[in-house]
């Protein structure tokens, strides 16, 4: 199979998501808060998910169950704590004036080399195997529609006019097109598959540190409840989706 069409269409698709920061403008800030956190507690569920069922099994099929491969997951962890360290890079899923006003730029810098990491990883995981790849980037694109209303929301209450925060959004998410690219022309020279436990790790850093903490122990009970069943129904998406695939395994 011809993985550079898959990788494309997958990577503008994943970029287009962009444009859903759009609705921010469309649905009222009350609106925004009840419908965020519960969207970012199934992506954090659904990354986890992701690196659990899909990647892991398929670094250790590959790569065999070796102390190399989970110092790849720590790497990719610790990629993405250096990325939130270095750049100040944390997703605020409130989109609301309440609060500091942002470096915008830095925003936006920070979510292009986060999205372009994304795409390194998920093309490698398309080029070894197609149900992978599209499992990992369904768990990346239930975490970016969050991602993108809250990235769109903070910038409009730092100043941006809609049409400005929205191209920009756009250009940022095209470095994950570029970085599925670069994996797809790497890997007729070297060998990628340590890119599998990367991007576990990857996933489970953001997945983990990055949201958990934005969903959790919150003052209502009942909204607490809600999180963990939106955490759990990610989690449990991506093990159905693993079991359906015929226990995963790549191929």
């Amino acid at each position: 199979m011809n993985t550079l069409p898959v990788i494309i269409v997958f990577g503008l698709l994943m970029s287009a998501i962009a444009l859903t920061g759009s609705l921010t403008v469309l649905l009222k800030e009350s609106t925004l808060k009840k419908l965020i956190l519960p969207m970012v507690a199934f992506s954090s569920g659904s990354l986890i998910g992701g690196a659990l069922f899909h990647m892991l099994p398929a670094a250790i099929e590959h790569m065999g169950n070796t102390v190399v491969l989970f110092v790849w997951v720590a790497f990719g962890f610790l990629m993405f704590m250096i990325l939130e360290h270095v750049l100040h890079w944390h997703h605020c899923h409130r989109a609301t004036s309440e609060h500091k006003k942002p470096l915008g730029y830095l925003i936006l810098i920070a979510d292009g080399v986060h999205n372009f990491l994304g795409g390194l990883a998920i093309g490698a995981l398309f080029i070894v195997d197609f149900k992978l790849g599209l499992s990992a980037w369904l768990a990346a694109a239930a975490h970016e529609v969050p991602q993108e209303l809250g990235d769109f929301g903070i910038l409009l209450h730092s100043g941006w006019k809609k049409s400005s925060a929205l191209i920009f959004n756009l250009l940022s998410g095209l470095t994950f097109l570029v970085g599925g690219l670069v994996a797809y022309f790497l890997s007729f020279t070297i060998e990628i598959s340590f890119l599998v436990p990367f991007a576990a790790g990857n996933f489970l850093y953001i997945g983990a540190a990055d949201l958990v903490p934005e969903f959790k122990a919150p003052a209502d009970r009942k909204k607490s409840y809600l999180y963990i069943l939106c955490w759990t129904l990610g989690l449990g998406l991506l093990l159905a989706i693993r079991l359906l695939n015929g226990q995963g395994h790549a191929h």
